[in-house]
């Protein structure tokens, strides 16, 4: 199956809004099989979006809409809807008290264009919205063609929060029982290796594929591998990709540390939590970015004690006891430091682990020597107090900061 997402409304024409269901949707329904052939934004205008629509489905065989279905006059998503599919609207009483219900809860008085909401087309399918009062559907028209199959569209609400509970709850079912044969897939998530690196690794499983599919994507400082494969029966398909996971291991094991597309910070955590291991960190170039992954985790206190940010020079004497001459001789960011820090927050907690980062952000501050990127992390476990080195002299400070918090989970992971 094809599909084609089409974003409705002027307000993501001018920049006023981020448009993330776009990217939550691809990834949903790439999940489950079906290939997303185009992104279109169209604003609150009858005709583009009614030429939009039948755009879509010359190549698409589902177009999925987001917005456009509120109460005011430019909310026309579900009368362009039924205007392309060949229905019409009518009223659906049993929305319209779930709608008059719902602005009671909210103490608004219920007016004459929330009462719009409640008309859907006649032959839909409704999806009900639990987070708002606008539902969502879906429609069917047959094929131009002649062929006898059928085209579909489903329409829901622009808010991100509505729409993520409505597919969940109900679009990604429906969806799953109109996909052919059953669908599994895996995500395997890597640190360490960049995408291009790892592809040449993979390449003996990825060069002639057919099912599984494997492919290979990069995503904030890491790199992911996805494993699909459609069969007639899920256990078929849970199969082949358990066949595949094993190949892949063998090739680049050393890499992974996720096999269910979790986050290195759950990982880890969860790891922690099962050993009954606690710690505490001290952060300089990464100002807590570590401690509120961490603390992300549910269940995480019983094994976190303290986040000390150690910005300064000063700090880092009178919090950590690094060594004045320490910081005179071998710089705030040097091997040398990271380890006095990563001993000392270990010291004044009294947790099984310290550990510790210091680095240079950039995009200014470096120097041949000490480039924007470079980032020292200690690590104090037992007996046991090492320094990991990272170069990546990135002139980006938002992903040196990243790829040093991700550096952190990765000395843990790779020790304990």
């Amino acid at each position: 199956m094809k599909a084609a997402l089409l974003s409705v409304g002027t307000e993501l024409l001018f920049g006023q809004i981020t448009n993330t269901n776009t990217v939550y949707l691809s990834r949903k329904l790439n999940a489950l099989g079906i290939d997303v052939m185009y992104h279109f934004t169209v604003g609150d205008n009858p005709e583009r979006l009614a030429e939009m629509i039948e755009t879509s489905f010359k190549d698409c065989d589902l177009v999925i809409t987001t917005g456009g279905l509120g109460p005011t006059q430019d909310d026309m998503t579900k009368e362009i809807a039924c205007q392309v599919m060949g229905d019409h609207l009518v009223m659906h009483d049993d929305i319209l008290q779930s709608i008059r219900a719902r602005m009671l809860s909210y103490k608004r008085v219920m007016t004459d264009n929330n009462i719009k909401q409640a008309e859907m087309p006649s032959r839909c399918r409704i999806f009900y919205n639990d987070s708002g009062t606008a539902p969502g559907f879906a429609l069917d028209r047959a094929k131009a063609d002649g062929s006898g199959e059928k085209q579909w569209i489903a329409c829901m609400p622009g808010p991100p929060k509505e729409m993520t509970r409505m597919f969940e709850k109900s679009v990604q079912p429906w969806l799953e029982e109109l996909a052919e044969g059953c669908l599994f897939y895996r995500e395997i998530r890597t640190f360490g290796v960049g995408e291009s690196d790892l592809e040449t690794i993979l390449m003996p499983v990825i060069d002639g594929q057919t099912d599984p599919t494997v492919a290979t994507y990069a995503k904030n400082g890491e790199t992911m591998v996805r494993v699909a494969s459609k069969r007639e029966t899920a256990e078929d398909a849970k199969a082949a990709v358990d066949k595949m996971t094993g190949r892949i291991e063998e090739l680049c094991g050393q890499y992974i540390y996720s096999y269910d597309g979790e986050d290195y910070s759950q990982v880890v955590g969860k790891l922690l939590i099962e050993r009954g291991l606690s710690i505490s960190c001290a952060e300089s170039c990464t100002g807590g970015m570590f401690a509120a992954a961490l603390t992300d985790i549910p269940g995480i206190s019983a094994v976190f004690d303290r986040g000390l940010v150690t910005y300064s020079n000063q700090a880092k004497i009178d919090e950590l006891g690094v060594k004045p001459e320490t910081l005179e001789k071998h710089g705030a960011v040097s091997k040398e430091t990271a380890l006095e820090m990563a001993a000392g927050v270990k010291r004044v907690s009294g947790s099984d682990i310290g550990i510790s980062v210091t680095g240079i952000a950039g995009p200014d501050g470096g120097t041949p020597e000490k480039p924007a990127g470079l980032v020292y992390i200690g690590f104090a476990y037992g007996d046991r107090l090492e320094c990991r080195e990272i170069k990546r002299t990135l002139n980006d400070r938002g992903r040196n900061r990243r790829n040093a918090m991700l550096s952190m989970f990765d000395v843990i992971y790779r020790n304990i």
